[in-house]
């Protein structure tokens, strides 16, 4: 919640650019706890951050939404690719295309009766390349630091001796 509304206040070049930071956290329980967790978390997210906002039921929330349901479909879908080539950092750029796909559609279908929205295409693919290679960056440090820490707390727990 508080990356979601940390969002908000960034000042934005282009309408619908945003950098998606909240979707590090969506990336890490997909990563440590799987699809179910991610999508509650998602969708609790989009909901209550547009409840926060002010935006419920807002051409933006509807925005949001369709963009978290297609990632997590995306994101349903590659976690069964090969994890040896797909981890966090395609998964976030997978997820990105998909999220800017959907509110493109949603846009085109809804908000702008003209197919020039589509014009606008390069310029957030271009964002869902630079946003989901660094949130997905990000996600993967994160899950390292994660892991590192709880093999350490692990081994601590095996060497302590029981009294």
């Amino acid at each position: 919640m508080v990356l979601t509304v940390a969002e908000a206040a960034i000042p934005l070049p282009l309408p619908g650019v945003k950098p998606g930071l909240a979707n590090i956290v969506t990336l890490i329980v997909l990563a440590r706890w799987g699809w179910r967790e991610a999508v509650w978390v998602a969708l609790l997210r989009v909901l209550a951050g547009s409840l926060l906002l002010g935006q419920f039921l807002a051409p933006g929330f509807f925005l949001s939404l369709s963009g978290a349901i297609a990632s997590l479909v995306v994101l349903g879908l590659a976690m069964h690719l090969p994890r040896r080539w797909f981890g966090p950092v395609s998964h976030s750029i997978l997820a990105a295309f998909a999220h800017i796909g959907a509110q493109l559609v949603v846009a085109r279908l809804w908000l702008v009766p003209h197919d020039g929205v589509f014009y606008l295409l390069p310029v957030f693919a271009l964002a869902a390349v630079v946003f989901g290679l660094v949130n997905g960056l990000v996600a993967a440090r994160l899950l390292e630091e994660l892991h590192g820490a709880a093999r350490a707390v692990s081994k601590a727990s095996a060497t302590t001796p029981e009294h």
